[in-house]
């Protein structure tokens, strides 16, 4: 029904208005479109890349280090403390953050009790800030994910691997490059393919912090149809953003999941 109503000109009442490619015409010429697809390919480096990187070598460093130096039990504790924010409703992480973010919040007070006033910033209001602060909480937020998944995967690992690499002189470093990192290559696109997807689609830490602000600093398409379809009732233009994300998601999906099919292979 979306992809049918967005060939149409509709305002969620009455008959839509068949308009052919009117709407796909306007959508590749709106610099606001292109502006959100832009911040998007940002959104996927604080949900996807970093949170996936941090999340295999913070994994490797408990499993392979902490976990040996300081017992199970302190992994445990860690590995709570990093997931916690994947269990906390994103409404009330917003919220939060907000809060702490806020130009008379926690994070301006403490930079003013500490005598660092030059360093105060309205930090989801600057246009230049807001993006890079979204993204900061959004690696936050996602970062316990991997870390679990990770953590999982590593238990598949025969313990006798690294003992063997570490009687061979090999520093932690290189246990992580030559036997965890090539060991959980599955888990690492199991990963990738699931963030960028949530990435992609991210809709609720946008509209709880920013509301796509300041500007369109941090507009991001499913924000972008979410205001045609129910703020300016443009329902057949906030269809054909909807259409094209929901191509774009189907595409990068089936050539990772293609890619991985083949090396697995």
């Amino acid at each position: 029904m979306t992809f049918g109503y967005s060939f149409t000109e509709w305002k969620g009442i009455g008959t839509p208005a068949f308009t052919g490619l009117d709407n796909y015409t306007r959508l590749f010429a709106d610099a606001d479109f292109w502006a959100s697809f832009r911040n998007i390919a940002f959104v996927i480096i604080g949900m996807a890349i970093v949170p996936t990187l941090l999340g295999l070598f913070l994994a490797a460093l408990l499993f392979d280090y902490i976990g040996k130096k300081h017992g199970d039990g302190v992994v445990s504790i860690l590995r709570s403390g990093l997931y916690l924010p994947q269990v906390i409703p994103v409404a009330i992480t917003g919220i939060m953050w907000g809060w702490i973010l806020a130009p008379e919040g926690a994070v301006n007070s403490l930079l003013q009790n500490a005598g660092l006033t030059s360093l105060v910033q309205n930090w989801l209001g600057d246009p230049g800030l807001a993006l890079w602060i979204v993204l900061g909480v959004m690696v936050w937020m996602q970062l316990g994910y991997p870390l679990v998944l990770f953590l999982s995967g590593l238990q598949r690992i025969d313990p006798e691997l690294y003992e063997a690499a570490a009687l061979d002189g090999a520093s932690w470093w290189q246990r992580f490059t030559r036997i965890t990192t090539p060991i959980l290559r599955p888990e690492v696109y199991v990963v990738l393919v699931t963030t960028t997807i949530a990435g992609l689609k991210v809709f609720a830490q946008i509209y709880v912090l920013t509301g796509g602000g300041p500007g369109n600093a941090t507009l991001v398409p499913s924000y972008f149809a979410y205001l045609n379809f129910f703020e300016r009732a443009d329902v057949g233009y906030g269809s054909a953003i909807s259409s094209v994300m929901t191509l774009l998601i189907l595409l990068i999906a089936g050539t990772m999941l293609t890619r991985q099919a083949r090396e697995d292979g």
